[in-house]
């Protein structure tokens, strides 16, 4: 039997050390699912581990891509199933750590299959929202796809105001003819491993007390340079994230430094709040106080093997 333990958790509570940690407890590897670490120019502002932390396991998915590059989720499910059937020959154990939930749902179950969309029909969903904004997206998914439109109104509401999601979900309408919800979960995926999934908490405001300690150690790090070193990049898709975007608008002087920081915190405190309610969404994972020790954790593994 084969096991991928996976460790998830809103930003700043400690899943690198953690993982880290059960890595060598079970002499194994780890496979980054953090969305933002994947992009090589940024590493100040996503919290990638450290030198140290790299010696102390083999990671995978760590600066792997550049922010020029456009890599999907379903690319990433390809590339880390892979992987992991490549490690699952040496080992009996690898692990799976990050805050994107996409992402963790991508590699546990598998992404949706959709049709490929012919070229003229995403460069013309892309002009129109540059041309009209994010309304006509909404508009087209509510024309195209009520049910999916309505389920994210109710659910999801933060999804229709991501231009990229949603410039997909209309792609997807416009170019089959079809709702963009009629192709979710068509096939059921199988899986060579058995997951065991641990979430890391605490109570929320120490969870945001740790999250400004975190954004003020990035900014002693020398985060404002690292994003001035951007600069010419900011219109791509992987630098419309937290940390970055606000620092933007302070080097195209439409705030100050001290509103951005600010924004930054709040940004972020916000995106924490976002994930667990994602990762609460599992009924499957064990939920732990992030100041448990890895032997606690350990054992509760060990009932699962």
């Amino acid at each position: 039997m084969k096991y991928l333990i996976v460790i998830v958790g809103p930003t700043a509570i400690g899943k690198t050390a953690m993982s880290i940690q059960l890595a060598q407890h079970y002499d194994c590897e780890i496979l980054s699912c953090d969305s933002r670490q994947f992009y090589r120019e940024m590493a100040i502002g996503t919290a990638v581990p450290t030198n140290e932390e790299l010696a102390a396991a083999k990671h995978h998915f760590i600066h792997n891509r550049s922010v020029t590059e456009n890599y999907t989720v379903g690319d990433f499910e390809k590339e880390a199933i892979a992987k992991l059937e490549e490690l699952f020959v040496q080992k009996d154990y690898a692990i799976l750590v990050g805050g994107s939930g996409l992402y963790v749902n991508a590699v546990l179950k598998g992404f949706d299959a959709f049709p490929e969309i012919p070229t003229d029909i995403r460069d013309l969903v892309s002009n129109n929202y540059e041309q009209r904004g994010l309304s006509y997206l909404q508009e087209q998914l509510q024309d195209n796809d009520s049910k999916y439109y309505n389920k994210l109104t109710t659910e999801n509401p933060q999804t229709l105001l991501n231009p990229q999601r949603m410039m997909r979900f209309v792609e997807v309408c416009l170019g089959t003819g079809q709702p963009y919800s009629s192709f979710l979960n068509l096939k059921k995926n199988t899986r060579f491993f058995t997951p065991i999934v641990i979430g890391l908490e605490a109570d929320r405001n120490l969870m945001y007390d740790r999250i400004n300690q975190r954004v003020d150690l990035m900014l002693e790090a020398g985060l404002p340079e690292e994003v001035k070193n951007l600069i010419l990049y900011k219109n791509l898709n992987a630098l419309q994230t937290v940390g970055y975007k606000e620092l933007f608008d302070c080097i195209d002087e439409k705030t100050t430094l001290p509103y951005a920081i600010e924004e930054i915190k709040k940004n972020t405190r916000r995106f924490a709040k976002r994930q667990l309610t994602w990762f609460k969404r599992n009924e499957a994972t064990k939920w732990f106080d992030f100041q448990t020790t890895s032997n606690e954790i350990i054992q509760y593994i060990n009932t699962k093997i």
